[in-house]
């Protein structure tokens, strides 16, 4: 956040949890630390590049940060952004005999750190495999969870879980999804976030879409 209130024209920040990056060595080759790790993009000259790079290095050892490491080599930076696109087939490498969920949400960037820390502590606490990885420029994070999706038992536990990452992401006063929208599983949350306007929504729907073609039974019900 710093970063950002300092001026600092990042051209991307993504975050990737420990898990991430431990999915992401294996699956892409990487030989980075298994720790929490932001990879960063800076666009202009060569001079303002490095002066961009030098300025985010001293925030993040402020913040207690280590091992800052950048590149201007394009061969080197395109395997650090490919490894990041391909961040989905490396969690589904984790357990390739599970199924995943991939499901987001987003926070105001001021409390990006406390959800995910929570949801990390949610993780643990009830024994998932899920690897997180997120947008921290904006407050939007994924994450891949791993479960029997023949088991009744685990797919119960991991709507409970996405449940409970829903109303944290609402209690500190963001939304239930950020990219991946409402469809048909994050209704209910839909309904909890936005209450009584989902009322005008309806009619707006009606008023467009009277015989109820478009895409129904999505995103609210009639």
């Amino acid at each position: 956040m710093l970063t950002i209130q300092s001026g600092i024209p990042v051209a991307r920040i993504e975050l990737l949890d420990a898990l991430q990056m431990k999915a992401s060595n294996a699956y892409s080759g990487l030989t980075f630390a298994e720790v929490p790790t932001l990879f960063l993009e800076f666009h202009g000259s060569p001079d303002s590049v490095a002066l961009q790079s030098k300025q985010f290095a001293e925030i993040a050892a402020e913040f207690g940060g280590t091992d800052f490491l950048w590149t201007a080599n394009a061969e080197e930076r395109a395997k650090l952004w490919k490894a990041r696109h391909n961040a989905y087939w490396a969690q589904k490498s984790l357990a390739p005999g599970l199924g995943i969920l991939s499901t987001d949400v987003c926070v105001p960037i001021s409390r990006l750190a406390d959800c995910v820390e929570a949801t990390q502590e949610d993780i643990l606490a009830h024994g998932l495999i899920a690897p997180i990885v997120g947008h921290a420029g904006d407050g939007n994070f994924h994450v891949g969870l791993l479960f029997d999706d023949k088991d009744a038992a685990d797919v119960g536990r991991a709507e409970a879980f996405v449940a409970r990452l829903n109303d944290r992401a609402l209690a500190m006063d963001g939304t239930c999804t950020g990219e991946h929208g409402i469809g048909q599983g994050k209704m209910p949350f839909l309904e909890a976030e936005l209450g009584d306007a989902l009322d005008l929504m309806r009619q707006v729907k009606r008023a467009l879409d009277p015989d109820n073609i478009f895409n129904p039974g999505k995103i609210f019900s009639l």
